[in-house]
Order: structure tokens, then sequence, then C-alpha cells
């Protein structure tokens, strides 16, 4: 495990936690990051993914503003100083980050060029958009919030997304929910998937809302989808 320095269209440069197969060459997949920045869970979220067979980047998002912010979901004050980051946080900025990141991954040693990415809270929206930003070749997206206002976009989607939706999110109420549903409805390149009693943050092991059986289907979901579509 190792970090790789990526830089920028705009003359910057940021640190992308990398972790890759033991053995011959894999699929790469953009780990992207919670409002908390790359920190242990993350960490260790790629190096799961690494050992399922993928280089996975984890890239730190938040570098414009802070490089290398590492906070805890569980700490009330770093909580509350996460939600100020991602206030500040430029997203369009942020897309073009996680592009240069694709592009990284799939010249990587380790890589087969094929490439995705997976993210979770702010990440499942930057997931969203990534999808219709970019020819990432499948995107999977866990409890997105804000896609309602983001929805137009989906007409430029060419390749596979997965959307995990809680439904008991708080930070994605029902009527949101419904939204997103309705606004991506027929789409051959979309599947979406609820998960009845489950809050935002259920596939996090260090959440409140750690939901064991509610995040194995998620994987598993996940993990086939990934399969097929990054073969």
């Amino acid at each position: 495990m190792a970090n790789q320095v990526i830089r920028t269209a705009d003359g910057g440069s940021f640190n992308a936690y990398v972790a890759a197969p033991k053995g011959g060459k894999g699929p790469g997949l953009v780990v992207i990051q919670e409002i908390f920045g790359v920190n242990a869970w993350l960490r260790e979220v790629a190096d799961d993914l690494a050992a399922q067979g993928y280089v996975a980047m984890a890239p730190d998002l938040f570098w414009r503003l802070k490089p290398g912010i590492e906070l805890s979901a569980e700490s009330e004050a770093q909580f509350q100083e996460a939600i100020g980051y991602m206030q500040r946080f430029d997203e369009g900025k942020g897309v073009e980050d996680l592009k240069a990141t694709l592009a990284a991954l799939r010249q990587h040693p380790a890589s087969t060029g094929k490439a995705g990415s997976i993210g979770y809270c702010l990440g499942g929206r930057l997931a969203y958009l990534l999808a219709c930003r970019s020819d990432a070749d499948a995107n999977v997206g866990y409890y997105g919030v804000n896609l309602p206002a983001v929805l137009g976009e989906a007409r430029n989607l060419k390749k596979p997304l997965m959307l995990h939706v809680a439904e008991n999110d708080k930070f994605v109420p029902p009527a949101a929910q419904a939204q997103i549903k309705e606004g991506l409805k027929g789409l051959n390149q979309v599947t979406i998937h609820s998960y009845p009693g489950a809050d935002h943050g259920f596939a996090r092991r260090s959440s409140h809302a750690y939901n064991p059986e509610a995040a194995k289907l998620a994987n598993a979901r996940s993990a086939e989808f990934l399969r097929r579509a990054l073969a």
C-alpha cells in the first residue's frame, strides 16, 4: 500500500492512497471518500478491494481546502468539521480531480486499463457525477446525497451505474428517494437497490447506523456488478 501523487489539469497536485493486488493485474477502482476524508475506514475499503483483485485509488478530494484530512464520523466535533469542508468543497473541481485519478489509475502498472468508481455519501453523489461526466467503465454509489438536483445529467450516462439507497436515510428523505427513482426510471444503464430499515452510512462498520445484513447484500451486489462490468 502506498501513496501516489496525481497532477491536475490546472497545475496542482494531490495524493491518493493506492492498494494493488498482490499478484498479477486487475481492473481499477477510484474509491471516493465520504465527507471525512481519506481516513482509516476508506483505506480499509481500498485494501479490501485490492484483496478482491482491483487496483484501488482513494484520492484526497479536500486537498484544495486542507491536504490530508482524516476525520471520524463518530466524533460530533469532527462531524461538524467535516460538514464545514463539504460546504466549501468545489464539486466541479472535485469531479475533475476524480477524472485525473481515473486517468492515473488506467496507467498504473498493475491495471488492466478498465476502471470505474465506488463512493459513499458525498462519494456516492460524486460517483454518479463521474458516471455522467467521464468515460469510467462502471460506477457504484452508496447513499449518495443531493442527487435530485443533478438528475438532468443522467442523459449523459453511457456506462453501467449502480445506486444503493437506504430507505431510512436521514439525509435523503423518502421524497428525494422517490425523485431519484422516477428520474432514472427506464435507463438501462442504471440499477437501483433499496434497503428497508437501513440508514445513511449502513455500509461503514464504524457507524452507529451499520447494518450488517444490508451491508453484506449491497457489497455482494456491488462485487457482482463490478466483476461483470470491469472484466
